[in-house]
């Protein structure tokens, strides 16, 4: 088991304290045009403890979660720098991370990434030459100096570092095993899947908060049942029950977002009334402008 020293990130800092914590994401936009992701960092930086860029979400090509990081930064805002495996081999992980620390960006979300069967280049060839558990690894071993096949470092990096858990799998024990390998392997906070349900993620805390990491239950807001069904047929490890789909179908027509935010909000409140875990993800995909209304309906 690693030992941590001393923190070196705001997000980092925060996590060290008793903080209910909340961060969220913005999606790059797929091309070179960034006003809209600048509008929604400059609206959301001040809000939350952290924006996660995303790294080609759901397998769609688009702007790298590294440039978005580095326009967070440069609107003095807190960005986690998310990395999947799914286009990079173990030499281009390794130099994203050393130009990502170069520029202090030093929150690092470690994903294996989506199949590139649900985006949108399906003749792409995945690469996956490592998954999150090594990728983990590999960081941790970058700290110490070394890269991955043991060559020594002219400067080693230090990374704030996390990866994704998935309280409602439909199986929970492999999911449980592949949290213990990641918090061995040096995760210090998780970002879950989408939470609907509070059962599943009281029974996911009983396990885990026996280990010195922070969790952060994801919320994505639904804007329509058909969303939802959507998510539930073709986003891995969603699972949006029944009754939240029915809510939505019977919501008026024009007042579907509403209800999602609704929704949202409630399973927000319930969070943090309960104190199941230290804090919330926010992902309004697409909708980023509407996180701020969560957080003051929530109370954040």
């Amino acid at each position: 088991m690693w030992v941590r020293a001393m923190a070196r990130s705001l997000f980092e800092e925060k996590l060290n304290s008793d903080e209910f914590l909340v961060t969220t994401e913005v999606g790059p936009q797929k091309g070179a045009d960034c006003s809209e992701m600048v509008h929604h960092i400059k609206l959301l930086k001040d809000k939350v403890d952290a924006i996660n860029i995303t790294d080609h979400q759901s397998s769609v090509m688009r702007f790298p979660s590294l440039g978005g990081c580095l326009l967070v930064k440069e609107l003095d805002g807190e960005p986690v720098f998310q990395v999947t495996c799914r286009d990079r081999n173990r030499l281009a992980l390794q130099a994203d991370l050393l130009l990502a620390y170069s520029r202090g960006i030093t929150n690092v979300l470690c994903l294996t990434g989506d199949s590139v069967d649900v985006g949108d280049h399906k003749e792409a060839k995945p690469v996956f030459d490592i998954d999150s558990v090594q990728l983990l690894r590999l960081i941790r071993t970058m700290e110490s100096g070394k890269d991955m096949v043991g060559n020594d470092l002219e400067g080693a990096p230090e990374f704030c570092i996390g990866a994704s858990a998935h309280p409602a799998a439909d199986s929970i024990e492999p999911q449980l095993i592949k949290f213990e390998k990641k918090v061995a392997a040096g995760a210090q906070f998780f970002q879950t899947q989408g939470i609907y349900e509070l059962d599943s993620l009281r029974r996911f805390m009983q396990y885990a908060s026996q280990f010195n990491v922070k969790i952060l239950a994801g919320i994505i807001v639904m804007f329509s049942a058909r969303m939802a069904l959507y998510m539930n047929n073709n986003v891995p490890g969603i699972i949006v029950p029944q009754g939240i789909i029915d809510e939505l179908a019977n919501a008026e027509k024009g007042k579907r977002l509403q209800k999602g935010i609704e929704i949202a909000v409630r399973t927000i409140k319930a969070i943090k009334e309960e104190n199941l875990c230290h804090g919330v993800h926010i992902m309004a995909v697409g909708k980023e402008a509407i996180v701020p209304q969560i957080l003051e309906a929530a109370e954040l």
